[in-house]
């Protein structure tokens, strides 16, 4: 039995290698991509035994094993529940109203008749999300300047009052939801309308013939199409509702706004990067990827149960 076990074996292994070397050039171009999982997503995943120990950065051999020590000082900090709450508001607001957006963009881009207004409106929505948040944010600082901004001026123009978006606590997790969807709307819409263009035609012209209208024709034929679309995104979005845009709110929060906008992102950088609390910060993110998956999973099942697709 072990003979034919390994007879079958060494055949499979054969035949992997045969097929591995006709389709080489395109495992070529896949390297890479696995090179950059396997050094920056895989590679840390060994750092978060970090997480487990009273790490010391000067001496590891001087590390020593305290278990669960760093999550309970984590939970126990009362600094950590407003930094959690203003994760969770953040991360659901951006989920709320900037989830349907590229949805509803790609509906209307779909109606477009004109294909030249079609491509560029096409390339206004997807221009802003190839620019990074550093440049961003300037353009976003410039705008809602108190004195020069073209934004804040036209909001003095119409209520006569001076508002500093910037450094109040009260406007400022609203720009940050718009500003948000406004650089991130892109990228789903492009999604969504590939996944419209998959459509059979036919469906629409069956439609048509039927009597039903465009707006019938989206309800009965396009959302149902790319339904499956949709709740997969969905499912990937739950997965970051933790990650409140470390990027953006960096970039463009100071200390006057910390109460409405320190997440586990800022305040993980603080402790590991500015206060050498390289165990707790660790913890603190390896909190943060725990719940993203069991949310995944939740989330996934509950896609299945009610008929649909998951991710897997």
């Amino acid at each position: 039995m072990n003979v034919l076990q390994n007879g079958n074996a060494a055949r499979r292994i054969k035949w992997l290698l045969r097929e591995m070397f006709k389709y080489r050039w395109l495992y070529l171009l896949l390297l890479p991509g696995a090179v950059f999982f396997f050094v920056f997503k895989y590679m840390p995943i060994f750092g978060l035994r970090i997480a487990f120990m009273d790490y010391n950065q000067y001496d590891v051999s001087k590390s020593t094993w305290v278990g669960l020590a760093q999550f309970q000082r984590l939970f126990s900090r009362q600094s950590f529940n407003p930094v959690l709450f203003n994760t969770l508001k953040i991360s659901m607001l951006k989920l709320l109203f900037g989830f349907p957006v590229p949805v509803i963009l790609a509906l209307l881009l779909n109606e477009m008749r004109s294909l030249a207004f079609k491509k560029t409106a096409q390339t206004l929505l997807y221009l802003p999300y190839f620019i990074s948040w550093v440049i961003m944010a300037g353009i976003v600082m410039t705008l809602l300047d108190p004195t020069t901004g073209l934004i804040t001026q036209f909001i003095k123009y119409l209520t006569g009052k001076d508002i500093m978006v910037l450094s109040n606590a009260t406007y400022f997790v609203p720009m940050l939801v718009i500003t948000d969807i406004y650089k991130g709307m892109g990228w789903g819409t492009i999604i969504y309308f590939a996944s419209i263009s998959g459509i059979d035609p036919q469906l629409y012209e069956a439609t048509a013939i039927d009597g039903a209208g465009k707006l019938k024709q989206a309800l009965h034929v396009t959302i149902p199409g790319i339904l499956p679309t949709i709740i997969i995104m969905f499912i990937m979005n739950c997965g970051n509702i933790l990650n409140a845009g470390f990027d953006q709110i960096f970039m463009l929060y100071s200390s006057t706004v910390y109460k409405v906008a320190d997440i586990i992102d800022t305040y993980v950088y603080r402790m590991g990067i500015e206060k050498n609390d390289y165990a707790f910060s660790t913890a603190a993110g390896m909190f943060k990827s725990v719940v993203a998956f069991v949310l995944i999973a939740i989330v996934n099942q509950l896609a299945k149960k009610t008929g649909n697709e998951g991710i897997y």
